[in-house]
Order: C-alpha cells, then sequence, then structure tokens
C-alpha cells in the first residue's frame, strides 16, 4: 500500500471562503452587485421564447407551410349539451343563442350552429381570428348563465394557465420552504438564510435567461423548472453548509476556523453535488430539441448561481451573524447541528441495518423494484392542448369531440408541387381524403386551402381517436406511411409533409425514445468519472449508479400508477389521457441523478472524511449518516415540499413533474439512503474503497488530518464492538 501526504485539491473553495469571511461586507457586495447585472442583463438583451418546438417531418411540413405562404383555416368551436333537453325546447334554444352571441362578440365573426343526430348536443362553429384565449372567458360565462347545460368549447380560444401556475408556485414555495426550516432550525435567523441565498439565485439566474435565451430560445416552462430547481438546490446547499458551520463552533472552533473547515468539506461537497447536477442536466443538450435545450440552459444556470452563492457569500452572512445566527428561538423545536443530534430514529435504524445488512438490502430492492414494475408499460405521449386545461374542460372537449368527430385535432397535409401537376394533385388529394374516410383514420368534413400562386396546398383531416393519443398516433402513421403514397405521392415532383399537434407528437416521441441511451451513457459516464475522481475508488460510483436508477426506476413506476391510470384523478384534479408528457421520463432522470447525487455525496464525503481519520467503515457508516441524517431528512422535505406544489398545480405535464419529483425525493432520502446505502456498505467493507493500482496516480481528496491508505485490495474491517 502507498502511503503519501495528502495534496489539498479544493484549495481555491477554502481560499474564497477565507477570503469571505475576513471581508464579509464586500463579498454581500459583490454578490448583490452580481444579481443586480444578472437582472440587468434581462433588462438589456430582452428575452427570446421559443416559438417552434417541432422536429422530424412535422418542423418540415410547417416550414412548407410559411415557405409558401399557405394560409390556415382555424376554428373555434363551442359546444352546448343536455341530458335530457333536446334541440327545439325553449331552454336550450336559449342557451344557443346566448353561446352564440358571446362567441360572436369574442371574436367578430359569424357563427354557425350544428346539431347532434341525438338532438341533445349542439356544435357552434367560427373561423378564428382572435388570440389564444379569446373564448375561454366567454364561455364560462355562459356556462355558468346556465348550469343546467354543459357548455365548453376548443380550438385557439381554449386558454393557457402557465401563468398562473407559476404564480402560484412562486406564492406557495416559499411560505412552504420557510416553514420546513423553521422546523428543522428551531431559530428564525438561521431558518432565514437558506430561503435569501435560494431566492438570490434564482433570482440571478432569471436574470441570466436573458441572454441564455438568445443562444436558446426558451419555452415558457423554462421559468418554471428554474423555480422549481433553483429553490430547491439553493436552499439544500446553504443547508448543508450552515448546518456543517454551525456544528464545528459548537465543537469549540473560532468563527474563521469553523468557517474554513466548512468550506474545506461541506463547500467541497456542494461544489461535487453542483457539478453532478450540471452535468446530468446536460444531458439534454444531446436530444437536439430546442424545448431540452432551453432547459438545460437554465437550470445549469441556476444550479452554478445556487453553488457559487453557497461557497462566496455564505461565509461572509456567517461570519457577520456568528453566535446571533440562533436567533428567534422557537421553543421546543429541535436544532440541526448540535453535538446532540436531532433524532434518535436514523441512528437507530442504520444500527439495525448494520445488524442484519443482507436482510434489509434484499427487503428494500425487493420493495423498489416492484414499484418500478409499472414503467416498463410506461406509455408517454405529448399532451394536446385539452390535456393541459383542468379536468372539467377536459371532460366537455372529449364529449363534444365523441358527438362533432370532425373537431377532434387534426392533421395537416402539406403537398408543394409544378404547376403543370395540379390537376393531378387535386384529384390525389380527394382520393386520399375519401381512403381516410373509408378506413376511419380522419373525420369529414375536410378544409383545403391553396396559397395565391396555387403551387402548395394544405389539407386539415380530422384524426381518428378523439383524444385517444394512440388510436391518433397510428393514423398519422398510416397517412405517412400508407395512403399519402399510395395517392399524391405517386404524383411526379410532389413534395409533401404531414403536421399537426399529433404528427408533432409521433415525431418529437420518436427524437427522445431515439435519444435516451445516449442521455443515460453521457450522464452515467461523466458523473462515474467525477466520483471516481472525488472518492478514490471503482465501487462508490458503481453503487451510487445503481442506487440512483432505482429511485428513479421506482419514481416511474408511481408515476405510471397514478397517470396512466383513472383512480387518482379526483385527488389531484386531472383527467388522465392514458400517457405520461413525451418529455417527462427524460427530464426526471437528469433532474433526480442529479438531485439524488446531492445526498449521496454529501452522505458519502462525511463517511469519507471519517475513514480517512482513521475510522473502519462500519464506525464510519454509522458517524456519517447519523451526523447527516437531521440535515438530509430537512433538505428531503423542503424539496418534497416546493415539488408536490407543482403536483397540485392544472397543467397536467407541470402536475406529472412534481408527482414524480417529490416521489423520488422522498424515496431517495429514507429507503435509498436510510437503508440501502449503509446495508451495501457494510456488506462490502473495505471493497467500498478498493482502487485499483493502475488509478493510484489519481490525485487526493484533502483531509482534516495527517496522511491516508491508498488500498489496493481490501484489508480486513475492524469491529469496534
Amino acid at each position: 500500500m502507498n502511503v503519501r501526504q495528502a495534496p489539498n485539491r479544493f484549495q481555491p473553495i477554502v481560499a474564497i471562503g477565507r477570503w469571505s469571511s475576513r471581508h464579509p461586507w464586500r463579498a454581500i457586495a459583490l454578490w448583490l452587485a452580481f444579481v443586480v447585472v444578472a437582472v440587468g442583463a434581462l433588462v438589456a438583451t430582452g428575452s427570446r421564447s421559443l416559438q417552434d418546438s417541432t422536429v422530424g417531418e412535422s418542423a418540415r411540413g410547417y416550414s412548407l407551410l410559411q415557405k409558401n405562404h399557405i394560409p390556415r383555416p382555424e376554428f373555434d368551436y363551442g359546444y352546448v349539451h343536455s341530458g335530457t333537453a333536446r334541440a327545439d325546447d325553449p331552454a336550450f334554444r336559449a342557451a344557443i343563442a346566448d353561446v352564440r352571441t358571446r362567441m360572436r362578440k369574442a371574436l367578430g365573426s359569424s357563427v354557425t350552429v350544428r346539431y347532434a343526430d341525438d338532438g341533445h348536443s349542439a356544435l357552434l362553429t367560427s373561423q378564428a381570428r382572435q388570440e389564444f384565449g379569446a373564448l375561454e372567458a366567454p364561455l364560462q360565462a355562459a356556462a355558468a348563465a346556465h348550469p343546467a347545460f354543459t357548455i365548453g368549447g376548443n380550438g385557439p380560444g381554449g386558454g393557457s394557465s402557465t401563468d398562473s401556475d407559476l404564480h402560484r408556485a412562486e406564492k406557495l414555495a416559499l411560505p412552504v420552504t420557510l416553514l420546513v426550516l423553521l422546523f428543522a432550525f428551531g431559530a428564525i435567523v438561521a431558518a432565514l438564510v437558506p430561503v435569501a441565498l435560494g431566492l438570490t439565485a434564482v433570482v440571478a439566474a432569471f436574470g441570466l435567461l436573458g441572454p441564455i435565451s438568445h443562444l436558446f430560445a426558451l419555452d415558457s416552462s423554462v421559468k418554471t423548472v428554474v423555480l422549481l430547481l433553483g429553490l430547491a438546490v439553493g436552499v439544500d446547499y446553504a443547508l448543508f453548509y450552515v448546518v456543517r458551520s454551525r456544528e464545528e463552533r459548537r465543537r469549540g472552533l473560532s468563527s474563521h476556523a469553523a468557517l474554513e473547515r466548512t468550506a474545506r468539506t461541506s463547500g467541497r461537497a456542494v461544489v461535487i453535488a453542483g457539478t453532478t447536477v450540471a452535468i446530468a442536466m446536460a444531458g439534454q443538450f444531446i436530444i437536439g430539441s430546442a424545448i431540452f435545450n432551453g432547459i438545460a440552459a437554465g437550470t445549469i444556470a441556476v444550479v452554478a448561481c445556487a453553488v457559487a452563492g453557497s461557497v462566496t457569500v455564505l461565509p461572509a452572512v456567517l461570519e457577520l451573524l456568528g453566535p446571533r445566527i440562533d436567533r428567534g428561538r422557537i421553543p421546543f423545536l429541535p436544532t440541526l447541528g448540535a453535538d446532540s443530534g436531532t433524532s434518535r430514529f436514523w441512528p437507530a435504524l442504520v444500527e439495525r441495518v448494520l445488524r442484519r445488512p443482507v436482510a434489509w438490502l434484499l427487503v428494500a430492492t425487493a420493495f423498489l423494484v416492484a414499484l418500478a414494475v409499472p414503467a416498463l408499460r410506461m406509455h408517454i405521449s405529448e399532451p394536446n392542448s385539452d390535456t393541459l386545461k383542468a379536468q372539467s374542460n377536459s371532460s366537455v372537449v372529449a364529449r363534444m369531440q365523441s358527438d362533432f368527430p370532425g373537431t377532434s385535432q387534426p392533421a395537416i397535409l402539406v403537398v408543394t408541387a409544378p404547376r403543370d401537376r395540379q390537376a393531378q394533385v387535386h384529384l390525389a388529394l380527394r382520393r386520399l381524403e375519401r381512403m381516410a374516410a373509408a378506413r376511419g383514420i380522419a373525420h369529414p368534413p375536410f378544409h383545403s386551402t391553396t396559397n395565391s400562386e396555387g403551387t402548395a396546398a394544405a389539407v386539415e383531416l380530422p384524426l381518428t381517436g378523439l383524444g385517444n393519443n394512440s388510436a391518433s398516433r397510428d393514423a398519422v402513421n398510416t397517412l405517412r406511411g400508407q395512403l399519402i403514397p399510395q395517392t399524391v405521392g405517386r404524383v411526379p415532383g410532389v413534395e409533401t409533409a404531414v403536421t399537426g399537434p399529433t404528427a408533432e407528437d409521433v415525431d418529437f416521441t420518436h427524437q427522445i425514445k431515439h435519444g435516451i441511451p445516449y442521455v443515460i451513457a453521457f450522464v452515467l459516464g461523466l458523473a462515474f468519472l467525477l466520483l471516481l475522481v472525488t472518492f478514490r475508488s471503482l465501487v462508490v460510483p458503481l453503487k451510487a449508479m445503481v442506487l440512483n436508477l432505482l429511485s428513479v426506476g421506482a419514481a416511474y413506476g408511481v408515476l405510471v400508477l397514478v397517470f396512466q391510470h383513472h383512480w387518482a384523478e379526483g385527488l389531484l384534479g386531472f383527467h388522465s389521457d392514458g400517457a405520461i408528457i413525451a418529455w417527462l421520463p427524460l427530464f426526471l432522470f437528469v433532474v433526480l441523478f442529479g438531485l439524488s447525487m446531492d445526498y449521496h455525496v454529501f452522505i458519502l464525503s462525511r463517511v469519507r472524511e471519517a475513514v480517512d481519520n482513521g475510522m473502519s467503515t462500519d464506525d464510519a457508516v454509522r458517524y456519517g449518516i447519523s451526523r447527516t441524517a437531521g440535515v438530509v431528512t430537512s433538505a428531503a422535505i423542503v424539496m418534497v415540499g416546493v415539488f408536490a406544489i407543482f403536483g397540485t398545480l392544472s397543467q397536467l405535464d407541470v402536475k406529472q413533474a412534481g408527482v414524480g419529483l417529490a416521489t423520488a425525493i422522498l424515496i431517495d432520502a429514507t429507503i435509498v439512503r436510510g437503508v440501502l446505502l449503509p446495508a451495501s456498505m457494510k456488506l462490502l467493507g473495505e471493497w467500498n474503497w478498493y482502487l485499483p493500482r493502475w488509478l493510484a496516480w489519481l490525485p487526493e481528496p484533502h483531509r482534516e488530518g495527517g496522511r491516508r491508505t491508498t488500498i489496493g485490495a481490501p484489508a480486513p474491517a475492524t469491529n469496534p464492538e
């Protein structure tokens, strides 16, 4: 075995922390200046919104529409239904007349009325001329005026709740976070410090989104994700730092010495954890989707801000506060960082796990695998505009599409051809329409438009499925693979593309499925290298991958159980379309993998620190998990609380993300960190730190003390008992 003096690889972090604690007002001023400059950058550059996130053939179809100046007929629909009254009843006629008047006033165009065969439903149609959401308020008012009737609508007037969802999340996230921290620290001042860091990191990141948007146009969801992730990691990193500094001060170190040791230990762990999260977020770039590019850039920015704030301004704030950080003590609440610990539960659990590691490992693994099994039947799809709405309106839209199939989402067939082929193209399109109707993949009426030159046309084919994405996707594939090649595809010189919402779903889902293996390989590969260098062990990173994949798989399974089935609709207030939002599995993987590594790095850093200072692995595991149990639990509760807020919002994609993230963090902070981690480390013993001799050149981690041993083969574990 090789014995050497450990060089300090993280000296810059210690140096920054030392400077910050010695010049606190300068450090705070520089941080606030950075936040102001970041916000100023947003004001100076503005923000560029993502206008088109389509890929593949659907993107080419929209490009042909724009390039050839083909107008698209867009329609607004009003819908009136009664289970008892018929269209000739006076009350029904009055409701129809009211809806018609409101639509005509809102849209500024004529409205036609058509009745269902059974006479219990009416469809009011107008060519859309107003902005998105123009019909939302009029139809809601009509429904309130005629409570005996079901009234709703579809089309460009459907509305969106993204902004209101974000505003609601902003209002709820801070109180939830502060409440958890008050219980965690037992003191008002100590609870406010992590909140302040998290908030300023999010504000700075929002500012940086301005210039970032000119590199990667940002979808409206990016702000929600940045808020969600930024507040969570910002509070977590500050929590790790504050707790360790309080602990060191209670051991008798001076304020400067406590902060320097905190920078060397928790500061190092924060940088490693933040780097791991950033690596995971960067995996989204591999997909090549404009939406994922924006989310990746935004999340990397907010994580970088949270890490920077933790290692720069936080030591300054803690130095200025000193013992005053415990001001505002709340009686009867525990104190994180106290020598007595904050809970007897986790040490007692770890002790039981270490006594019977095989049994605990098998039971916990079997439970997580059982949760993950439903994920094998995960069905993903892009959400249409109706699944993003509240449950009540989605059910109205589904009924409307059932009564009037021609109102369903259309596939848009774009055709360009030379002038001398126009007659052939016209005949071929009519034949395609007849075939589509005969095979039941599209419902009349079909709407066609041409450009002024007569060289390009677009045909809207309302698809079968009536909101069933599987049937609609099959219809798109049939159009592309069979009907078009048999009709317009045979006309020489013709270029075709099928686009529209369902076609976007098909293309986007295909691109994600194709890119996921590369994303997983990228994230796992770089995270493995980072953990290998950090902990000088082959076993630690491999085990971390397995444990994190178990928690992600279990979260996927819970997501399928909740959102692909109908039993949780009433509880969470959504309408299940039998699918998981297409972008969510990939997004959850990168976010959960990164956040899971936060806890893993934090706990293992403490365990490794103990091992490097002479403890046996068993003792180090007891010590590391016991000392970190309170802060990890509090950090997890903060994250679960913030993510659970997003599970209560109205948009289905945000709701699914919130439930998936909250579930995975809860599983990771309890079953994985409290059971699987200590059980696996107990069974592996000194093999946890195995490093082949050919990797002995890796730099040594810094430790509190003189020397450590590089293990080239497992050594016998010592038993302190």
